[in-house]
């Protein structure tokens, strides 16, 4: 049984329905739309796929005779391309069970929409800002719109300013870059969700006295360090008790995770908790299954996958702050089909609603996150 909220399930079905409707919606040609608008169809063709030498007044009386004969959605709604559009992701997958099932998700759901002509995967070797460089190398001619999962560099900056200059659309997912002209970013908000982890933390230890450890596998991701501030920000406002130790980069190395964590539980006998804010995490759940339960500190980490669910039913882990892999690969298509529709270069943010997994909410199967 899906434990989504309510309001995500009403925003998410509400995407699909526009969707569902694009058949419909395209029954009108553009030549209807010259005519109702006064224009040519060179315009409207231009105007419909956001290029340039197109008036905003001209825009606008395109636009809405496209919504008056139902080409486009309505007021509140995004547009949707006027033609099958070529989309790529760059995704560094390493050892990440989390990114594997959101590539997993985006093929799937692209592979079913008839507005989408072609998905291609590049997968990074790293996640530095030579990997990105490398990465774009491989991006297919004729790509209209890239939805990446990289780190906030001053080089990967640069790149994907130069990529939008260019006139493709780019969404960041799970990981924001920005000062960026992306379109849109797919993901939680990861200030919220370091708080989270620091609220749960500070329920579970009831007052107690003592350190908690951080591991976040790169502060060069704007989302690890989001986490972070907000993690500690939350300890220091309500549980003053807990002292927040300097936060450990791994790499997403489930061995540097290891060997960090057993240097911890030496040298600091009063450790109540683990907050683990990126990937490597079979590290730590090694040193935990050779640690007494008297001993084990309570651990919080991120994203849903087969291991962390066992590790949830096991007992190694308390919660798990879920960002939905599945629901981050389809919004990252609908939002990328968006951005190429639309004539404006940022559309609305919306975050995704973080999900707290604990072992008695466990959903049913992977197939239903």
């Amino acid at each position: 049984m899906r434990r989504d909220t309510p309001g995500l399930i009403r925003h998410y079905a509400k995407e699909c329905d526009e969707l569902k409707g694009y058949g419909q919606m395209a029954r009108a040609t553009i030549a209807d739309i010259a005519g109702r608008a006064g224009l040519s169809t060179a315009t409207v063709d231009r105007a419909l796929n956001g290029r340039k030498g197109v008036s905003a007044a001209n825009r606008q009386r395109v636009l809405r005779a496209a919504r008056s004969l139902g080409y486009l959605p309505s007021e509140g709604m995004f547009a949707l391309p006027s033609r099958p559009a070529r989309l790529g992701f760059l995704v560094p997958f390493g050892g990440n069970a989390f990114m594997q099932e959101v590539t997993d998700a985006i093929t799937r759901f692209a592979d079913a929409q008839p507005l989408v002509e072609r998905c291609s995967i590049i997968a990074l070797n790293g996640i530095g800002p030579d990997a990105f460089a490398d990465g774009l190398d491989q991006v297919p001619s004729g790509t209209d719109g890239l939805g990446v999962i990289t780190t906030d560099h001053p080089r990967t900056r640069e790149a994907l300013r130069r990529i939008c200059e260019s006139g493709m659309r780019v969404v960041t997912l799970a990981s924001d870059v920005l000062a960026t002209p992306r379109a849109d970013y797919i993901g939680v908000d990861n200030l919220v969700a370091g708080r989270t982890a620091a609220q749960i933390l500070g329920m579970l230890t009831r007052g107690q006295t003592g350190s908690v450890a951080i591991f976040c596998g790169s502060q060069s991701f704007a989302g690890h360090r989001e986490r972070e501030y907000g993690f500690r920000s939350c300890l220091q406002e309500f549980y003053p008790n807990l002292q927040a130790l300097a936060a450990i980069e791994t790499s997403e190395d489930g061995d540097r995770l290891n060997q960090e964590m057993r240097r911890l539980l030496r040298t600091q006998p009063d450790l109540l908790g683990v907050y683990c804010a990126g990937a490597g995490r079979k590290g730590l759940i090694q040193v935990l299954e050779t640690t007494a339960p008297t001993a084990r500190p309570h651990v919080v980490l991120h994203d849903l996958t087969e291991d962390t669910r066992q590790w949830l039913v096991d007992g190694q882990v308390d919660a798990v702050i879920d960002q939905n892999a599945r629901l981050i690969g389809e919004q990252a298509v609908l939002r990328l089909l968006g951005a190429i529709a639309s004539g404006s270069v940022q559309l609305p943010l919306q975050h995704i609603e973080p999900r707290i997994i604990l072992r008695e909410n466990i959903p049913a199967g992977q197939s239903m996150i």
